[in-house]
């Protein structure tokens, strides 16, 4: 399968997980599309602008990464989910690619390549599936808890003032 062929389904893919969140997802599920979207957006952006090689480390992509390794956490720790911790995850794991080539810069670029985008092509089916349950969530109780926020006291003095 052609590189270009490749591309084309993982966008189509992702268009359609992000058509779907952003329509049909609660908090959690249209905030990971959003920060899917921004890395989308930079990327090709990103390929507009500069030469991409992936022999030395990828400066560009490093960025994205990290700004959507960051996002994720913080929705993973925000959330009333479970799936957004493996989000997380996957979008840690190129953080790994880049700190691989930074150590062993006789990595083959093909490697540095599959390690930065393989975990991506599990983004997508795993937002249509957490919008899919979001969804049953509200279908069977009628509501769904996006956030969580404690408007518990920290200590019980704290309660007091």
């Amino acid at each position: 399968m052609s590189a270009m062929l490749r591309i084309a389904i993982f966008v189509t893919l992702l268009l359609v997980a992000l058509v779907y969140a952003l329509r049909k997802g609660g908090g959690p599920e249209k905030a990971v599309a959003a920060i899917l979207l921004f890395m989308l957006v930079s990327d090709q952006a990103l390929h507009l602008i500069f030469a991409v090689n992936f022999v030395t480390v990828d400066a560009g992509h490093l960025v994205i990464d990290l700004i959507a390794a960051a996002a994720t956490m913080t929705v993973a720790l925000t959330a009333y989910r479970f799936w957004p911790m493996l989000a997380a995850v996957l979008q840690c794991l190129p953080l790994l690619a880049h700190t691989t080539r930074a150590i062993d810069m006789d990595l083959h670029p093909i490697a540095y390549l599959t390690m930065q985008v393989a975990a991506s092509w599990l983004l997508p089916p795993l937002l249509v599936a957490a919008t899919w349950q979001h969804q049953k969530r509200l279908a069977r109780i009628g509501s769904d808890r996006s956030w969580y926020i404690s408007l518990r006291p920290s200590s019980p003095s704290a309660a007091k003032r």
